[in-house]
């Protein structure tokens, strides 16, 4: 529904759909790649109606093959085309991993910066839907660990829309995540026009003074909540949604944990050799003499994604980010 201030309630999905619109409407050089994105409109109808307002040539679906599809984006990026494709599942991307690490990520130092690789490779990601094994992975890590290609993680309607445009804007590869939680989980007032967000900026959600939350994606939720219940016990948490993940906003790290010497690192990803890792190492080289306790961690457990039944054991839930905060605060 518009509204008088030309803003639109929008779900999260919707948002990624109006920004792939606006951007195919803008440049004719953009081409949107993938599995069933376009009689289907893809899995969770995020390309909805674009095949038949753009085009077979210009909105098309692929064969069942990420390493395929992914490898003719990257050919197609090279030679003047502005490729945004969709993996169904962030689980199913490893068969085109050699793509994105080996080619998409390095064709701009390779070739001395006369190739760049304008590229986005977007993928539902995330547990808590109740989808079937491979499809509920949260395997970020995987990809901001190569340098030359940025991972976005955006968790709001406002921030999808934004953050995609930028990202089909952008130079080099960008990996565009999205939470399937938080698909239609809310709705919000998004600007019916085109804009766009930093690219590597993250989003203060709530000013506190005692605990500083660190989180991005599915998981901004829950640490809105566990904000929320210590403030009833009078502690005051600043909640920050990172939303890229590389590269990681330094200053906004720096300056909330200097401030509140407590921090609470919140992702589902594995603990091991997750991105909140890297965040220890940010907080440790900027912000180490200013730390009141050290920083706690709460991640999904060093285990595959577990079935159905298991699912809300493994995720992080307000309740253990609540026990992490009173943890840092006694310390």
């Amino acid at each position: 529904m518009s509204t008088a201030t030309g803003t639109q309630t929008m779900t999260f999905i919707q948002a990624v759909n109006d920004a792939l619109s606006i951007m195919l409407e803008e440049n004719s050089n953009v081409i949107l790649m993938g599995e069933d994105i376009g009689k289907n409109g893809g899995v969770f109808r995020a390309t909805d109606g674009l095949q038949e307002r753009f085009g077979e040539k210009r909105v098309m679906d692929t064969p069942l093959s990420e390493a395929g599809f992914i490898g003719a984006a990257i050919g197609m990026a090279v030679n003047g085309f502005i490729p945004v494709t969709e993996i169904q599942f962030l689980g199913f991307i490893y068969p085109a991993y050699e793509q994105i690490m080996t080619h998409a990520s390095r064709l701009r130092m390779r070739t001395m910066g006369h190739f760049s690789v304008p590229m986005v490779i977007r993928a539902p990601y995330g547990a808590g839907v109740r989808a079937p094994e491979i499809h509920c992975d949260s395997t970020e890590a995987l990809f901001t660990h190569m340098p030359g290609i940025k991972v976005v993680c955006p968790s709001s309607p406002g921030d999808a829309k934004g953050l995609l445009i930028a990202a089909i804007e952008d130079p080099d590869p960008v990996l565009f995540l999205e939470p399937m939680r938080c698909y239609r989980s809310v709705r919000e007032e998004v600007p019916d026009r085109k804009y766009t967000i930093e690219i590597g900026k993250g989003k203060k959600l709530i000013e506190g003074c005692d605990v500083t939350l660190l989180t991005w994606g599915a998981m901004v939720p829950p640490a809105i909540k566990a904000a929320e219940e210590m403030k009833e016990k009078g502690i005051s948490c600043e909640v920050i949604d990172l939303r890229t993940l590389y590269p990681l906003d330094r200053d906004i790290i720096a300056e909330s944990v200097q401030k509140t010497g407590r921090t609470i690192i919140v992702h589902e990803a594995h603990g091991t050799g997750g991105v909140g890792n890297d965040i220890m190492s940010i907080i440790n080289d900027t912000s180490f003499l200013y730390q009141k306790a050290p920083a706690e961690r709460v991640t999904g457990f060093d285990a595959p994604v577990p079935y159905f039944g298991f699912e809300d054991h493994y995720l992080p839930n307000a309740r253990r980010i609540v026990h992490a905060i009173e943890k840092v605060i006694r310390f």
